[in-house]
């Protein structure tokens, strides 16, 4: 039997961009959806028919101290003739810039869809979160709207390459949404048939679209591994080295990323260097790979990357290290300096790096990233030994020297542990 198939979503067509591209008339939101509207439209089928309206519950949290201060809640539904053609994302974003949007406030956004924004609300909401970085949205989408169609995937890879933390609805969203934006009258939220089975199903062909089938470290982890103090803080816990990696078109778009750690005799660089490799990307395209480590390289992995790196013209490589590694030792300094010879960038992550990687790569649930104490005092400080460290009057000593390795000389195999 041939799938039901969602109509073209009421006001615009696929991939226009007329009507919704011009700022729509400013709209008040409406605060509750009535239980029918909400279970026709929001049921999660993976092939919808006759569901051509859209509908948009948001919640806008302005923060103070990473904290919220205030909330907004409300509805609103895509625009149809004989009014102006709007979908429901761009209502949204009138209404927003209108009535609530100030450049000296922090903003942390939740949308709940009923469907997955086509290619032009993609487009128009990614250039809005381009333009405004004090905004964090975060969007669960009950359906994907044409998810086989190669423009409207662009669209959500558009987003989630602006920060939109792009989500399906599971059955606690549903829940939420029954419980805050329905009038319910009291009455539980009722599943539907299929209802678990069909968000497993969109959520996978949402993790093909948008390329990232890496788990995402937990908040902990992240804090805990990429800490950049000199000390490990009281618990104390063993540091060990995690790489994040982002691979990108020269315009900056996204094409892959994804997290290694340490495994049994196998560095997490030598685990990013078979990852590219795999890729068999185009000689003839020019890439740029940004890696974030919470440790420098060890001298073996360090002349990896330099025989990785060497005779491909077409990839550029930025390495951001929150520590530096035994870097008192000859041999480790040495490794840094062969990276740098090599045209290989390599410096220490400050705020905006740790920045960008809890945006990427942490389960951060929509919370902005949160600085520990003296974060930009710690950079700086293992800033000014790395400088020291890739100064061209120090290439010129680069013999093996443990003199000054207080706990004494490691031995060969040590450099290969899983000590980091």
């Amino acid at each position: 039997m041939e799938p039901q198939r969602p109509r073209q979503r009421a006001g615009l067509g696929l991939a226009s961009k007329g009507g919704c591209s011009q700022r729509p008339r400013i709209r008040n939101p409406v605060e509750w959806l009535d239980r029918q509207t909400f279970s026709f439209h929001f049921r999660n089928l993976r092939f919808a028919n006759g569901r051509n309206c859209s509908y948009l519950c948001y919640q806008v949290e302005r923060l103070k101290h990473c904290s919220p201060d205030s909330t907004d809640w409300g509805v609103f539904q895509n625009r149809v003739y004989p009014e102006t053609p709007c979908h429901a994302e761009l209502c949204f974003l009138s209404w927003f810039c209108a009535k609530k949007l100030s450049p000296y406030e922090q903003y942390r956004i939740t949308w709940f869809l009923s469907w997955s924004p086509c290619l032009s609300c993609a487009e128009q909401v990614a250039a809005f979160l381009k333009e405004n970085r004090n905004v964090r949205l975060s969007i669960f989408a009950a359906r994907l709207y044409y998810f086989w169609k190669p423009e409207c995937q662009h669209g959500l890879r558009l987003l989630h390459h602006q920060r939109a933390w792009v989500r399906l609805m599971s059955l606690r969203e549903f829940k939420y949404c029954w419980k805050n934006f329905v009038y319910n009258q009291g009455m539980p939220f009722k599943p539907w048939k299929k209802l678990r089975k069909n968000y497993q199903f969109l959520a996978a062909k949402l993790q093909e679209i948008l390329g990232n089938t890496m788990n995402l470290l937990k908040k902990k982890v992240f804090q805990q591994q990429f800490g950049n103090q000199h000390r490990v803080p009281l618990p104390r816990y063993r540091r060990k080295t995690y790489l994040c990696y982002q691979l990108k078109q020269l315009d900056g778009f996204t094409l892959d990323k994804g997290c290694f750690r340490n495994k049994k005799q196998r560095h997490a660089e030598i685990c990013f260097i078979d990852k590219i490799t795999s890729l068999n990307l185009d000689p003839n395209q020019s890439y740029k790979i940004i890696c974030y480590v919470t440790w420098s390289p060890c001298p073996t992995c360090a002349r990896e990357l330099v025989d990785f790196i060497n005779g491909q013209d077409h990839l550029s490589l930025q390495i951001f290290a929150s520590r530096l590694y035994f870097h008192w030792v000859k041999l480790f300094q040495r490794g840094l300096q062969q990276l740098q010879a090599a045209q290989v960038s390599v410096a220490v992550m400050t705020r905006s790096e740790f920045e960008d990687c809890w945006e990427e790569f942490v389960d951060n649930q929509g919370m902005p990233f949160e600085s520990w104490d003296k974060l930009e005092q710690y950079s700086e400080s293992i800033s000014r030994r790395l400088r020291k460290i890739l100064l061209p009057s120090n290439w010129n000593n680069l013999e093996d020297s443990f003199r000054d390795l207080r706990l004494g000389s490691p031995s060969p195999s040590s450099l290969r542990s899983d000590s980091r």
